[in-house]
């Protein structure tokens, strides 16, 4: 075989690398074989390659996969089932109720329905906090999906796991059979810290630490959050994370809402992560994440959707659209959270934030083939003078016309390779049903 045989090649279209040192190429191609990008750049300096097949992107834009840096996918079954009402209101009287019917059953079939959801908005990995873990890493996997998973730990017994100790046992065998997956990434997922003891914080902690895997946990999402921790540790959530050694490099921080500069202080001297979800935010009314700030103090930003209750969808770019505009407007301020910013928050920033940025968020060769392909040929999306500006301010999911993940085609002109739709949508009916 010749050493320019490849798999596949996607080209006739504007590659956007997502990579500075490449940055955007007008008449771009990209060579995938195997999983791995082998080349990117001018399709003229491509022709050498011959591929078993190809995708013509027809004048539209290849680019990295996005990546929901936080989320809950199996939630797709709560969908629309209560809106319009605050943060605890909503958990303690709905979610928490609802989510004691769950089996792992349910939601492996709710997390391929959020999978279906994502692959088809062009969405090829995600950061998963839910139940029955174990259901979402599979469907994830059979989905085609790069994802990382972990079973939500707190202080009151679970409807999967029970008491926590079996929680942490969950999580031990959660790790074990994932470590070594090429699609999985395993973490350490507690809840927050109004709903964790300060001995399962830093248990969790010192599991992820020990296995060198992420800790993710819901941090300063609303003011009544901030005002219970500081009554009983007599600190902020961030500041009683940092007293117990929790904050490290590893740990995304989801939703950040609440912040002082201390805590702000504290993130960037420990290179904490940020999963930052404005839609949930905007419609729980927990507030706007100081996201400017952040990023201002070199705290790596990553963009998530939360999950289908408080959201009501998992499409990214609706999310960059949200995001860029909510703090421009919150700040008074029209060039912050510019085009550029948000879609690397979608992209590298978020690979990043979630420790995969050796493997995915650019378009580079060695790279893990996650690559997504715009249809621009459309009237919302004409005429198009910054494709940057286009991926945040004018696409929407709709427009993804083709979506590869590990080097594997999910998805081409509206068709699911690894999915069922029909089979999806039947189980849902079941299922969603019996919660009615």
């Amino acid at each position: 075989m010749s050493e320019t045989q490849v798999d596949l090649i996607i080209d006739n279209g504007i590659v956007l690398t997502m990579n500075p040192n490449q940055g955007q190429i007008t008449a771009g191609a990209v060579a995938v074989k195997n999983d791995r990008i082998t080349a990117v750049g001018p399709a003229a300096d491509l022709k050498g390659f011959t591929a078993s097949k190809r995708i013509d992107a027809r004048g539209g834009i290849i680019m990295p996969g996005l990546i929901n840096t936080h989320t809950h996918a199996a939630m797709t079954l709560f969908r629309g089932l209560a809106d319009d009402l605050p943060l605890m209101t909503w958990l303690n009287e709905h979610i928490f109720p609802a989510e004691a019917k769950l089996d792992d059953d349910t939601v492996y079939w709710g997390a391929l329905l959020g999978c279906a959801e994502m692959i088809r908005s062009g969405t090829t990995c995600f950061c998963d906090m839910y139940l029955f873990e174990q259901a979402v890493a599979r469907a994830a996997k059979n989905a085609g999906m790069r994802a990382v998973v972990g079973e939500v730990l707190f202080d009151f017994p679970s409807p999967n796991y029970g008491p926590i100790e079996k929680g942490f046992e969950y999580t031990e065998n959660l790790i074990a059979r994932w470590q070594d997956d090429d699609l999985i990434v395993p973490a350490v997922e507690p809840h927050s810290p109004y709903l964790c003891a300060p001995q399962l914080l830093e248990k969790a902690a010192g599991i992820a630490m020990d296995r060198k895997i992420p800790l993710v946990i819901h941090v300063s999402e609303t003011k009544t959050e901030v005002q219970q921790i500081r009554e009983k540790y007599s600190r902020t959530p961030m500041g009683h994370l940092a007293h117990l050694g929790i904050l490290s490099p590893r740990l995304v921080a989801c939703h950040c809402v609440v912040l002082s500069d201390d805590d702000m202080a504290l993130m960037a001297q420990h290179d904490v992560k940020v999963a930052h979800n404005p839609e949930s935010n905007m419609k729980l009314a927990s507030g706007i994440a100081p996201v400017p700030q952040l990023t201002k103090q070199g705290i790596c930003v990553g963009l998530g959707t939360d999950g289908c209750a408080s959201n009501n969808n998992l499409d990214l770019f609706a999310e960059m659209d949200t995001a860029a505009k909510l703090h421009k407007v919150n700040t008074l301020d029209p060039t912050v959270a510019d085009a550029a910013s948000v879609l690397k928050m979608s992209t590298i920033d978020a690979a990043r934030a979630l420790g995969l940025d050796h493997l995915t968020g650019s378009l580079e060769t060695g790279k893990k083939a996650d690559i997504i392909v715009i249809d621009t040929h459309k009237p919302h999306l004409t005429p198009m003078y910054n494709p940057v500006s286009h991926l945040v301010y004018a696409v929407n999911g709709s427009d993804v016309a083709a979506t590869i993940i590990n080097g594997q085609v999910v998805m081409e002109d509206g068709r699911l390779s690894t999915l069922n739709q029909n089979e999806i949508f039947a189980k849902i009916r079941e299922i969603t049903a019996k919660i009615r």
